[in-house]
């Protein structure tokens, strides 16, 4: 098959890893990938939110399978614009269409849907410019601490958790008056604060079947011991030790089983994946959040653990054969460890150089870049997140220590990693 892969992150290289290893992948494109995909197929000078490009790549490159890695392109609606491309009406295409990204696309749509469907989440309600004296005074009256989320895409900082009530009125303000989040928080939605323990619950459904993939634990806090700014990841790890098989049941049972069941009702084609943001609170599962796509860097766990060629998986998907399908996990434990650049998650430089990667050679760890480029086949840094090394193990511990052990090999300038991702499974 000939394979187009959206997206240039570490999960894109994730992805680009585990699809060139089926033997149905003859070739394989990324666009606009990085400097670690383009050692696994044919990176390609456009972005995932040109169309027009991916369609005439599509029509030029003769590719049979589409996989959209980033939400950005599914909530914008690109399985809806090659649906209409008579073209490429043949074109199998991992992702939802618009629709159905509002999962991901837009807090309030994913909190009704909850709603209806009698999935267990954070009670909460939406406010625009129109009812935002009421949002003050809902605001006012509200438990401390006070979960505000603006409604759109915000590129992983739409969710601020204020400790106390000044606070959240001022964000509240910066979002809706202010435009803090451009269009993303015209809506905010204001939620009950949960708390509880992280995981991440991920599977593949083809609009009526689903396999469950590996789940992880992300960790988003730029500082040890989860202090500092959040990130879009510094780490994660797989599986989780607290989401047992009685859990799991339960997950499936009050979460995913009645997603699934109510996309069908309401007639969302939706064939890929579904994220979902969970949070374990004495022993019952709630939804944070849903996500239309992979997450990133938990991609770099998931996929190290799936043992099924990857290329049949996404083909059962499209072809709505899920149900013909069994997940293979291999059961050793994978961690992953994030490099990033000096001053991330704030200000930061790029196009510094970086040495030591072809140190990486364990037959137990795997490179994956993020935001890299090659200049003069030199890599540079072209990004927050730079570079991440999954590793498996007997154990969580023993997979973390190996990637810190490969990551002592590589150097740039300003390169930071937190040296206790999975500290909870010691």
């Amino acid at each position: 098959m000939r394979i187009l892969l959206l997206g240039s992150g570490g999960r894109e290289h994730a992805f680009a890893w585990k699809l060139s290893q089926s033997l149905r992948c003859k070739k394989l494109f990324i666009a606009p990938g990085n400097a670690g995909t383009n050692t696994l197929g044919t990176n390609l000078h456009f972005v995932a939110t040109d169309f027009e490009a991916v369609k005439n790549c599509c029509i030029e490159e003769k590719i049979d399978l589409l996989i959209v890695g980033p939400e950005e392109p599914l909530v914008k609606g690109i399985v809806d614009f090659f649906k209409n491309e008579d073209q490429l009406k043949n074109l199998c295409i991992i992702g939802p269409d618009k629709f159905g990204a509002q999962l991901e696309g837009s807090k309030a749509f994913s909190k009704k849907f909850m709603q209806r469907n009698n999935i267990p989440t954070a009670a909460y309600k939406e406010f625009t410019s129109e009812n935002f004296n009421e949002g003050i005074e809902y605001l006012q009256n509200h438990n401390l601490p006070i979960v505000l989320k603006a409604d759109g895409l915000a590129a992983g900082k739409g969710v601020v958790i204020c400790e106390n009530r000044l606070e959240a009125i001022d964000e509240f303000s910066a979002m809706i008056k202010n435009e803090k989040f451009g269009d993303a928080s015209k809506k905010v939605v204001v939620e009950e604060f949960l708390k509880g323990i992280e995981l991440s619950v991920f599977v593949l459904t083809d609009g009526k079947n689903y396999v469950l993939l590996p789940e992880a634990k992300d960790y988003k806090r730029i500082g040890e011991k989860d202090s500092g700014l959040n990130t879009g990841g510094m780490g994660a790890v797989s599986p989780v030790l607290f989401a047992d098989e009685l859990f799991m049941q339960k997950v499936k049972e009050k979460i995913i089983n009645p997603t699934i069941a109510g996309l069908k009702n309401e007639k969302i084609d939706y064939r890929g994946f579904i994220f979902f943001g969970l949070i374990k609170i004495e022993d019952e599962p709630f939804v944070i959040e849903y996500n239309c796509r992979m997450g990133d860097p938990e991609t770099e766990v998931v996929l190290p653990r799936l043992k099924n060629d990857l290329v049949e998986l996404l083909m059962a998907t499209s072809n709505q054969q899920l149900d013909k399908i069994t997940v293979e996990v291999d059961e050793r434990a994978a961690a992953t460890v994030v490099a990033v650049s000096g001053g991330y998650p704030g200000e930061y430089k790029k196009g510094i150089p970086i040495f030591g990667m072809n140190e990486v050679n364990s037959a137990d760890s795997i490179l994956f870049h993020s935001g890299t480029k090659l200049k003069d086949d030199q890599p540079q840094t072209d990004g927050g997140r730079v570079l991440c090394v999954t590793s498996y193990g007997k154990s969580i511990t023993d997979a973390v220590e190996k990637s810190k052990s490969v990551l002592q090999k590589i150097n740039y300038e300003g390169m930071y990693y937190r040296k206790d991702i999975g500290y909870e499974f010691e």
